[in-house]
């Protein structure tokens, strides 16, 4: 008898700028390794463009390069052509999919519905792909996975199809909760003794102007920001977003993207994580922080709300002097800073990539009941109910 085999698109792993999209394709297939169930083998499959080896995930067989670029598998995909992935089922991490097998299974997961509702935010180009794929994929997986209840929820308004939208939360990746080599870490990456931390690539979505303008204010602390995450489209660049303001040269620092062991440090050192997004579909560095034990300040974007779920300070977002004052608030009270990082690491408890795992396996093998997929607010670990995306 064959083995049962879940193919996974790890197309996100060869981008030249992984992102978010990236890290949760890679924790996923870490996390099914270890969750599979008996008998099921994993492999992955990616285009024939960039460094397969990017691709390569312990216990994961492949990746398997298929004979196309990026660009033409991406056209080919997009119009429901060869090449096929011959698999018992296919997960797509991105709206990008292939045809499957007759008899096939297909999840999809869509982070987010930035394209719909801040297209300003990306490319008019991947604006307009992202709604293409993501009605495509209504219409042909038999499950699409999102992130967070707030997703869903605008999600439902959007697209029609028979797919099932199943409310499938993230996790913290381990490797940046246990620091390794510290002291080495901060002396290499010249660490100020207190810091302001933000992690996310520099795309117009992330709102990193509004963070350089709360930075520029009277009432903003006056202490550095450390920046971590690869340059994206757009043409963001932090020097020019500063220098408007006449801050100090050294009040603003891009580290780029680093690894997971060094964000541990960068992580575990800060005052406080800013994540003053526009819009997100989940909102990673949140959760991972909040882990770390690390005070949150964060914009009212749905997704960022649901997750943090009171444990962080929410602010509105593009409102500069409102994001001042609650990072002065946070700094300049310490009791204050120990009841968030303690509420953050309580609330991130909830979330476990090897639940994430488990929950998206058995949409591929079958396991799930109609019922239990109706019931979208088990998504986080122990919660029989989605938190209040009002809440916090």
């Amino acid at each position: 008898m064959a083995v049962p085999e879940l193919a996974v698109v790890a197309e996100q792993l060869l981008a030249p700028v992984p992102g978010g999209t990236g890290r949760y394709t890679r924790e996923l297939l870490r996390s099914l390794v270890s969750t599979a169930p008996p008998g099921w083998e994993l492999r992955t499959v990616v285009s024939s463009e960039g460094d397969p080896s990017a691709a390569e995930i312990a216990g994961v067989r492949g990746p398997h390069v298929l004979p196309l670029s990026r660009r033409a598998l991406t056209l080919a995909w997009q119009h429901g052509r060869w090449p096929r992935v011959a698999a018992d089922s296919v997960h797509a991490p991105t709206p990008l999919f292939p045809l499957v097998k007759r008899g096939g299974g297909l999840v999809v997961t869509v982070h987010d519905t930035v394209p719909w509702t801040h297209p300003e935010t990306l490319t008019a180009r991947g604006a307009a792909w992202h709604r293409r794929a993501v009605l495509r994929a209504a219409r042909k997986a038999g499950s699409v996975v999102v992130p967070t209840q707030a997703v869903a929820e605008d999600l439902r308004r959007r697209v029609r199809g028979p797919a099932h939208i199943e409310v499938v939360g993230e996790g913290a990746s381990a490797a940046v909760l246990r620091p390794a080599s510290e002291e080495e870490i901060a002396r290499r990456l010249r660490l100020p003794p207190r810091y302001l931390l933000a992690v996310g690539t520099l795309e117009p979505r992330k709102g990193y102007e509004w963070l350089i303008r709360a930075l520029a204010r009277p009432e903003a602390p006056e202490v550095p920001l450390l920046v971590v995450g690869a340059p994206g489209w757009g043409g963001v660049s932090l020097p020019d977003l500063v220098a408007p303001h006449g801050l100090p040269t050294d009040r603003v620092r891009h580290l780029g993207a680093v690894p997971d062991r060094e964000l541990a440090v960068l992580l575990r050192r800060s005052a406080a994580l800013v994540a003053p997004s526009m819009a997100e579909g989940f909102g990673l560095p949140v959760l991972e922080a909040m882990a770390a034990g690390v005070p949150v300040v964060h914009s009212d974007a749905p997704a960022l709300v649901e997750v943090a779920d009171g444990a962080g300070i929410t602010v509105p977002r593009a409102d500069a002097a409102a994001l001042a004052v609650a990072l002065r608030g946070v700094l300049a009270d310490p009791g204050r800073s120990a009841r968030m990082a303690e509420a953050g690491r309580a609330r991130a408890e909830r979330f476990d990539w090897r639940e994430t795992a488990r929950r998206v396996w058995r949409l591929h093998t079958g396991t799930a009941r109609a019922s239990s997929w109706r019931r979208e607010g088990a998504w986080a670990r122990g919660s029989a109910d989605p938190p209040d995306p009002k809440s916090g």
